[in-house]
């Protein structure tokens, strides 16, 4: 079970929403290479980054920022990266730069024949990021819901070759309420593709739900406000996961 930190990017600063909202930005930091050498520092496996601008304008916005993560990670771990991606040349110039897998959210909502191309064009290197309330996937930032049901969207694009779901409960994203191990654990038994939980982790205890059903396909669980404001101490998280992860691969 992969524990991995995000770095939200807006302005160029480190910043964590609440529940989306921009207005609602908390800064963490104004070095983000820094922050991302602190986390490999401490022993993440993966990066988890967003450029909230991006998202926002349609086009990436932070790539300053994202430069100078990628600068400071080199090759010693993959980063992911979302926000803004909308045309295969941004995926393109994205993989040559350093960045392992490229997260495609709305457009993959809005333009599905993109992701086709993308996942065609970028085999192993595209994920799908899928926001959900009550089962219907949100889109734009989550200001707008859909009819589309989480399940039958994340199985379509596990058919045109996405390399894993990363699925929000937007209800609790932000919130420190917990994470929504039910509806996470059943999008995951109807794929075959890994899935990686996000939204609302808070602390260990979480950690230890998330661990006992990895079996049903989840690899890891992004963690952002729980591990800037102290709630997750995020390598006792990780060391936890490890720990309860080799428990059961020698049961």
């Amino acid at each position: 079970m992969l524990i991995i930190p995000a770095i939200d990017l807006k302005d160029g600063k480190c910043v964590r929403l609440k529940q989306g909202d921009m207005t609602d930005a908390t800064v963490f930091s104004e070095d983000p290479g820094a922050m991302a050498e602190q986390w490999v520092k401490q022993g993440a496996r993966r990066l988890h980054v967003v450029d909230l601008n991006g998202a926002a304008a349609g086009k990436p916005k932070n790539e300053a920022a994202i430069k100078a993560i990628m600068a400071a990670v080199g090759d010693r771990i993959p980063v992911q990266l979302g926000g803004g991606i909308r045309d295969l040349d941004t995926i393109e110039r994205y993989i040559d730069s350093g960045i392992r897998y490229v997260i495609i959210g709305t457009a993959a909502v809005k333009t599905p024949g993109f992701l086709h191309d993308a996942c065609t064009a970028f085999t192993g290197h595209v994920m799908v990021a899928l926001d959900a309330k009550d089962g219907k996937v949100a889109v734009d930032g989550w200001s707008k819901m859909t009819g589309h049901d989480v399940i039958d969207l994340a199985k379509k694009f596990e058919d045109y070759g996405s390399e894993a779901i990363i699925y929000t409960d937007i209800g609790r994203d932000g919130m420190l309420t917990g994470v929504n191990i039910k509806a996470t654990v059943e999008l995951a038994r109807q794929l075959s593709v890994p899935v990686i939980a996000s939204g609302g982790i808070t602390d260990l205890e979480d950690v230890k739900a998330l661990c006992k059903v990895e079996a049903d396909g989840i690899i890891g669980a992004i963690t952002g406000r729980a591990v800037y404001q102290g709630t997750l101490d995020f390598a006792a998280a990780q060391k936890l996961a490890d720990k309860l992860s080799k428990k059961k691969g020698e049961a």
